[in-house]
């Protein structure tokens, strides 16, 4: 089926000329991303996912094409642009949510945690290492009982002499079992801080959550945190209150609002190739009037985020972005591309559950995309305060 989805057809994808607004260094690097996307990850995928596996194998072949940390400047960083940035998640995305989700929990979570609020000792220690991909790092922040609202945190880390020790459990946690440094963030009686942990520290304990129904091609765990003990230096110094996670998941988003577009464009170029290719009544399912209608749907709303998603990028590339927008591509694209992903799978018929075809399992992910890095009902809340100026969390 991946062979149908050739050039023309991802061209019918773009029906207002959404390239004419990219550089000649954009589109580069976009068609960097999609030639190793439709040569390494949609071959492989479906095996991936069926198997619950995270394929290792390519992180240095990610680090080669510059996407880990790829936003981000100095320090052995790639240093792209926001819209690079999010040109690459959309097209990793169209993969798989698994494989553009490594890419934001390293770079947009991990190496943004140390890259914005850590010391120079810290940055130099990491993140060379973390872009070229021989160190992995998750974010610990979510935890059993505080997704939503991480201010009710339990985990606490204690004064003892000059360390810090700290108890808690973190839940949900990408890629924890396969790191080498956590961003752990925890109360203390100064708030909350940030501490970057390697994982071989006495007292980490990290879990695989399984099995999952969802993006199963990725790695999400528990992290049982016990009298884990660090120096001082392993402290975030620039990174005081909520204010400092919230930056992070500010990037994370961002490149979400990108990401959820490229599987929602993969499923709908999906949906159009079986339909023109799918007889039934003596014609093609592509030449009955639903079907076209259901397909212009699509199209208009994939055109309607990438614009979106652009717009963002570029106003962030300007240093103007503003958080409630970032809630309003996040919300609007999670939502859209969700849709199209189930309307792509019905139109498949029977054929749509399996793994020969990807909206399904698209559909399958974008559950957890919808859901982690702020609900809808968050995004909601947020961009009602902005709207109102009243708070209504509570």
């Amino acid at each position: 089926m991946t062979a149908l989805l050739d050039t023309d057809l991802t061209d019918a994808a773009d029906l207002v000329g959404i390239d004419s607004l990219l550089t000649e260094t954009e589109i580069a690097l976009r068609g960097e991303v999609r030639a190793f996307v439709n040569t390494i990850i949609k071959p492989n995928i479906a095996g991936w996912y069926e198997e619950a596996v995270f394929p290792l194998e390519i992180i240095p072949q990610m680090a080669k094409l510059g996407l880990l940390g790829m936003h981000l400047k100095g320090y052995g960083c790639p240093g792209r642009t926001a819209v690079e940035y999010g040109l690459a998640a959309l097209e990793l995305e169209a993969g798989d949510s698994g494989l553009r989700t490594f890419v934001s929990v390293q770079g947009s979570l991990a190496m943004s945690a140390i890259h914005k609020h850590g010391s120079e000792e810290q940055k130099n220690e990491w993140l060379p290492r973390m872009a070229e991909g021989s160190v992995i790092g998750c974010f610990g922040l979510t935890e059993p009982s505080a997704g939503s609202d991480p201010a009710s945190m339990t985990t606490f880390a204690r004064r003892d002499g000059t360390d810090w020790v700290i108890n808690g459990t973190k839940r949900w946690i990408g890629l924890a079992t396969v790191a080498q440094v956590a961003i752990i963030w925890a109360m203390t009686d100064e708030g909350i801080r940030g501490f970057v942990v390697p994982t071989n520290t006495p007292g980490f304990v990290a879990t695989l959550i399984e099995p999952k129904l969802s993006m199963r091609a990725s790695i999400q765990c528990e992290i049982e945190l016990n009298e884990l003990r660090l120096p001082d230096s392993a402290m975030l110094p620039k990174a005081r209150g909520l204010r400092g996670p919230f930056e992070c998941l500010g990037e994370a988003r961002y490149g979400i609002v990108w990401g959820v577009m490229g599987a929602a464009r993969d499923s709908y170029l999906t949906a159009l190739a079986f339909s023109r290719e799918r007889m039934q009544f003596g014609k093609p399912l592509a030449g009955y009037q639903l079907t076209q209608q259901k397909l212009v749907n699509m199209a208009l709303e994939i055109n309607k985020g990438t614009l979106l998603a652009l717009q963002l990028g570029r106003l962030k590339d300007a240093g103007t972005l503003a958080p409630h927008q970032i809630s309003v591509g996040k919300l609007n694209n999670c939502r859209e591309a969700i849709a199209i992903c189930r309307e792509a799978r019905a139109m498949l018929g029977g054929n749509g559950i399996t793994l020969d075809y990807s909206p399904m399992r698209h559909a399958n992910n974008l559950e957890s995309v919808r859901t982690y890095e702020g609900t809808d009902e968050v995004h909601t809340l947020i961009l009602g305060q902005h709207i109102t100026g009243i708070a209504a969390f509570r």
